[in-house]
């Protein structure tokens, strides 16, 4: 929604400003600055007491509690007093004070968050004329748009820098629903929470990370993302999740190869929980999802996030590609009640010397300790650093399940079909809870 009781001397949210600092004018009412603080306990000379000398201290001894403040920033989404920042910055904190532009205080409480994607909505009490930002459309946001950050870097209150969008889709680490903005426009400590703007007025994301090595390299998270958390925070405080029931990976060069693919697209289906919706509906192992709900599956992030917004419940459409054939499947999309499981790329053994791989047969310790299935009948041991194996990110005591798509019955056979594979074999592996697919190129000479 536009900004109420815009100037009338300037163009209103939502049409392109004639300046940066008309922007930062008419944006400025609807940035707060915010302050939190949370109690740490630590014991004699202020460092943590370990649990073990409470025995001797008490519960209480030589311990005392200290106020650690912090800085972080906000913007107004409605003006009954609702504002959105960032989860880590409202996390685990005894007390939030919003700060407005006119020097105003309110204390705020949160009303959810949701850490997957750093997301949190709080309410300030008792105010109904608070100035809103208009929320954008960050997908038609391009490399190269000029935007404009405001925030409360170190303290300094409404700082407003300038920049452009350096790419989209960037993946940090931070978790499955990786989809950041990146700008080079300055953001520091403080700035989180805060909006990255376009020249209409109109929030495009949310201010989430730097990359301390660079100043100029900061991420924001996707409004579009944010409009999707929002409303569920506002009414339960939380995020219910769809859940699919698969583990992915990554389609490599390797990858692509082994299954006969005819391109990278998609997520390769290296896992499917027992009993989960993706197994109801007839989903296997070794599938590639290339569409889902009628649309395309071009990089493995879209399939989290596209399952995460699907109503627990709902019969989805599926496409995948199996054994070069598409097969349109449906799926009813289940609750996700634990974190999500993905398949990371790199993970498995082979059994011959030649590709620097030592495995042995499970004896009865070893399936004890690895929690192995019957099924499962060969180890991995040693790996050598130099070789293929090492390359293909194999480590001691990953299982190894199948080879070229068949059952890996011993030792001996695995060996037996490394030497027969010629150009490289495509291992299951197992490591923990997870299953994934690795291709293990053929050695040196």
């Amino acid at each position: 929604e536009a900004l109420a009781r815009a100037p009338a001397a300037l163009p209103p949210l939502g049409q392109t400003a004639v300046s940066f600092a008309e922007l930062a004018r008419q944006a400025a009412p609807g940035v707060v600055n915010v302050h939190t603080s949370r109690t740490v306990a630590a014991g004699p000379f202020g460092l943590p007491l370990p649990e073990a000398f409470r025995e001797f201290f008490g519960e209480q001894g030589g311990r005392r509690e200290y106020q650690v403040p912090s800085l972080g920033t906000g913007f107004v989404v409605s003006a009954d007093g609702y504002i959105v920042t960032n989860a880590h910055v409202v996390e685990g904190v005894d007390s939030i004070t919003v700060t407005f532009e006119d020097g105003s205080e309110a204390e705020a409480q949160v009303v959810g968050q949701d850490p997957k994607t750093d997301v949190a909505l709080i309410r300030v009490e008792g105010r109904t004329d608070l100035r809103t930002l208009p929320l954008g459309d960050s997908d038609q946001v391009q490399p190269g748009d000029w935007v404009i950050a405001i925030g409360n870097p170190f303290g300094l209150e409404h700082t407003v820098t300038a920049g452009i969008v350096s790419a989209k889709g960037r993946e940090i680490g931070q978790g499955p629903y990786d989809d950041f903005i990146q700008t080079d426009a300055a953001i520091n400590p403080g700035n989180s929470g805060g909006p990255l703007l376009n020249l209409a007025g109109e929030v495009i994301g949310i201010n989430a990370a730097i990359n301390p090595r660079a100043n100029t390299i900061g991420f924001a998270v996707p409004i579009n993302l944010a409009k999707e958390i929002i409303p569920q925070l506002k009414a339960s405080g939380r995020v219910t999740r769809g859940w699919l029931g698969v583990g992915v990976q990554r389609i490599t060069p390797e990858l692509a190869e082994a299954f006969q693919l005819p391109s990278r697209k998609g997520a390769l289906i290296s896992q499917v929980a027992p009993g989960g919706p993706a197994a109801e509906g007839g989903i296997e192992r070794g599938d590639v999802i290339v569409a889902y709900r009628g649309e395309p599956v071009e990089e493995l992030r879209d399939l989290p996030r596209a399952v995460s917004a699907t109503r627990v419940g709902q019969s989805v459409e599926v496409t995948v590609l199996r054994d070069g054939e598409r097969v349109v499947l449906r799926v009813t999309i289940g609750k996700l009640e634990e974190p999500e499981t993905v398949a990371r790329a790199g993970g498995g053994r082979s059994g011959s010397e030649a590709f620097g791989l030592s495995v042995t047969d499970l004896t009865a310790e070893q399936r004890r300790r690895l929690g192995a299935g019957e099924s499962e009948k060969v180890v991995v041991t040693q790996v050598d650093p130099n070789a293929s194996a090492a390359q293909a990110g194999l480590r001691p005591g990953d299982v190894l399940l199948e080879l070229n798509r068949e059952p890996i019955a011993s030792a001996a056979d695995l060996a037996a079909k490394l030497d027969a594979a010629g150009k490289g074999a495509l291992l299951l592996v197992r490591r923990g809870e997870s299953t994934i697919f690795v291709p293990l190129k053929p050695p040196a000479g």
